[in-house]
């Protein structure tokens, strides 16, 4: 069976953006395990336990809590852009595994319109770069550039689900098809190209953008420390091998 131009351009460019994503993350993640931490620096009030830090990292990244505490009205917005993306991607799941597990079926109709809330948060965001003097001024192109492309995605995906539907049974044989080396025909919906063009894009700028904040959260020491500098004498890993060497 021959492959159109198009199929093939797809397929070698969610290659490149596949490989691009995940190098740009590995190296991203070690770079931070390298930077030094000289001082013991969590914001306080902080844990003084282990388990306190783990048990402060989860409200973290479960429910924003320092967000919640600084504005409640950008935390809404944010909350729900991060809940709605986590429910797309669960949905989107379907197209990468066989067969599909059963708590993906399950989250099906929420993804479905899960889209919406994660559209409507962004707008939020996006609105909030405009209205709020402070942020208008410190917001650089690709700040608003970052918000408009989720925003595209959003929307891209939404009108292949509630307007043009596309055939989700050739998709997802092109999806597994990457996955297994074995290329199939992409369906040549002109909204589902200009969707997985917005999606390849996301992809290989996300290592180098500021949207790296999720991986980076947890190498953040004013959130990963314990608050402990009485008890335990803090020494960087840097100092100890000066101290080796002295």
């Amino acid at each position: 069976m021959s492959l159109s131009t198009v199929t093939m351009i797809y397929a070698g460019m969610f290659y490149i953006a596949t490989f691009l994503l995940v190098a740009g993350l590995v190296y991203k993640i070690f770079d931070y395990s390298r930077t030094p931490a000289p001082l013991v620096i969590p914001t306080t009030p902080a844990p003084t336990t282990r388990t306190g830090v783990v048990y402060r990292m989860a409200k973290e990244v479960v429910v924003f809590e320092s967000l919640f505490k600084s504005n409640k009205w950008i935390w809404v917005f944010g909350w729900l852009f991060h809940f709605g993306l986590l429910l797309v991607l669960a949905r989107h799941l379907r197209y990468f595994t066989q067969p599909v597990w059963f708590w993906v079926d399950i989250v099906q109709p929420f993804g479905k319109y899960a889209s919406i809330m994660m559209v409507v948060g962004l707008a939020g965001l996006l609105a909030r770069r405009f209205v709020v003097d402070r942020v208008r001024y410190i917001s650089t192109p690709s700040d608003y550039l970052m918000l408009v492309l989720l925003i595209a995605i959003g929307v891209s995906g939404m009108l292949m689900t509630f307007v043009a539907h596309t055939d989700i049974i050739s998709l997802k044989e092109f999806f597994m098809g990457l996955m297994y080396l074995d290329i199939q025909p992409l369906p040549q919906d002109p909204i589902l190209m200009v969707h997985l063009a917005l999606v390849a894009s996301l992809m290989v700028i996300f290592p180098i953008s500021k949207l790296l904040h999720a991986p980076g959260l947890f190498f953040s020491p004013t959130r990963n420390q314990v608050d402990n500098p009485r008890e335990h004498r803090h020494v960087a890993a840097w100092a100890a091998r000066l101290d080796q060497n002295n």
